[in-house]
């Protein structure tokens, strides 16, 4: 079987974690007999830099014709991150319907969590609506610079789209544990959290066998940090979730191992698979960037694409280089080369 993948290793160490997962992912290729067309593009801030674009006009239409994009990072200094961000990774996700962001957070056996008393068993997924909610386009500023100025932003909470994230929700803790837990903030915030509180009692009225519960963000931030081990799957509006995944991964370890998703449950177009951490200018060309989160994500890029075994055995791979004391880069208190963590991994899928 062949996959046309759409290659964008961004900015920063994205040039560098990229390569990296393409190795494992080639790698795994090899062993289960399928095989990556790679089509890489340069886009992303050294291209605007050039070209005053993130991607050119037709890059929605480039992209279109893979079975699934495959992202580095974006972001860099000079480039201000609302042009970064709106000018590549918000289009892509709203172009192709990519409404769920999945963002799994794991305590790999190895990893020494900054919290006490975790245990072993902090393995749950934070399920982000990624296409609307608090990251809107409607607002603006007036009065610049003046003593009234007044800056409006607008949320915006469609019924299609926050049933949609939810039902995602569900039937992925049908898989799971069977729990769902809905971030909220209805007692603040009185016009979009209701809504958003009612629609989710809807959709969990369709799912009787699934254990649902509720928390306000603030308690829940909390809850990450007392009792992470409980979580099986969060949903939560596209700022609740960008923040509280973040958090997750902070919970267990670093954000340098954290992947995630975005995923259109249609599969009318591509999903676009990228880790959470950023561009990382400050060590970006000295080889010692983590490749972890870049290849979890190839990882659940292969398993979306119907590749399970596959994907299933790179996490395995990379468990296991943790857990037995492997090479780590320095985010998680080691010394190695991301060549040499990329090493690692490839023998343990291939051995």
């Amino acid at each position: 079987m062949r996959y046309q993948i759409a290659l964008i290793p961004g900015d920063g160490i994205g040039k560098e974690v990229v390569p990296a997962a393409q190795r494992v992912l080639e790698a795994a290729g090899s062993k289960w007999d399928f095989d990556l067309q790679w089509h890489e593009q340069d886009w992303g801030c050294e291209y605007y830099t050039r070209t005053g674009m993130m991607m050119p006009d037709d890059g929605l239409d480039q992209l279109s014709e893979r079975d699934a994009v495959f992202l580095g990072a974006v972001g860099y200094p000079g480039v201000p991150d609302h042009i970064s961000l709106w000018g590549l990774l918000i289009p892509i996700r709203r172009a192709f319907r990519q409404r769920v962001n999945y963002r799994p957070i794991r305590l790999f056996p190895g990893i020494e969590s900054p919290l006490r008393n975790t245990g072993a068993d902090v393995d749950f997924v934070v399920v982000r609506e990624n296409n609307e909610g608090e990251y809107s386009e409607i607002g603006g500023r007036i009065y610049r610079g003046l003593e009234e100025e007044i800056a409006i932003q607008e949320s915006v909470f469609t019924r299609r789209g926050v049933r949609g994230v939810m039902e995602y929700a569900f039937d992925l803790a049908g898989h799971r544990e069977g729990k769902v837990l809905s971030a909220t903030k209805s007692n603040g915030i009185v016009h979009t959290m209701p809504f958003w509180d009612e629609v989710f009692n809807e959709v969990s009225a369709s799912y009787p066998h699934i254990k649902v519960s509720q928390q306000h963000i603030d308690a829940l931030a909390a809850y990450f940090v007392q009792r992470p081990q409980d979580l099986d799957v969060v949903v939560s509006s596209n700022l609740f979730g960008d923040i509280l995944s973040d958090l997750g991964a902070a919970v267990v370890g670093s954000i340098g191992i954290a992947p995630s998703a975005n995923i259109d449950p249609t599969r009318t177009h591509p999903s676009m698979f990228e880790p959470v951490h950023g561009s990382a200018p400050d060590i970006a060309g000295r080889g010692i960037a983590n490749p972890i989160g870049q290849i979890w994500s190839g990882a659940i890029m292969l398993e979306h694409l119907g590749e399970e075994k596959a994907g299933g055995a790179i996490i395995d791979a990379m468990a296991a280089v943790l857990a037995e004391g492997g090479p780590r880069t320095a985010d998680l208190g080691g010394n190695a080369t991301t060549a040499e963590v990329t090493d690692a991994v490839v023998d343990a899928l291939t051995g």
